[in-house]
């Protein structure tokens, strides 16, 4: 049985966003080692009720932007992370970009490729 991964896309309202969120649901749907986090959950659970779960299965922080908003949200709560990968990052040297934050035409859907492809090399390593 392979390792179970966790992916914690960005929420942020910004394209690569929702890049990042559009990768981590075909990810999941393609790898049933995968699960996902909702980071709005995490960020709303003052109390700590989810900390066991987040700290179940490798943590992948998938943020949209140089901010890493992803990344500093769980470290702030004690996560521990087991790989970040920053969709700005990846992307800045192709030839595609993803525009709207609300909704993926053709570019933006290269962009989900891209990333998935980097979350799919990380879990099923």
């Amino acid at each position: 049985m392979p390792k179970k991964y966790a992916l914690a896309p960005c929420n942020g309202m910004s394209p690569n966003g929702l890049v990042s969120r559009v990768a981590t649901g075909d990810c999941k749907k393609e790898n049933e080692n995968v699960i996902s986090i909702c980071m709005g959950s995490t960020s709303a659970d003052i109390e700590g009720t989810n900390d066991e779960m987040l700290k179940k299965f490798p943590i992948i922080s998938i943020c949209g932007c140089q901010g890493n908003c992803v990344t500093k949200i769980l470290e702030n709560r004690g996560i521990d992370i087991y790989k970040t990968i920053n969709v700005e990052e990846i992307l800045k040297d192709e030839k595609v970009s993803a525009k709207d934050p609300f909704r993926l035409d053709n570019e933006s859907e290269q962009c989900v490729e891209i990333i998935k492809k980097e979350l799919n090399k990380i879990v099923t390593e």
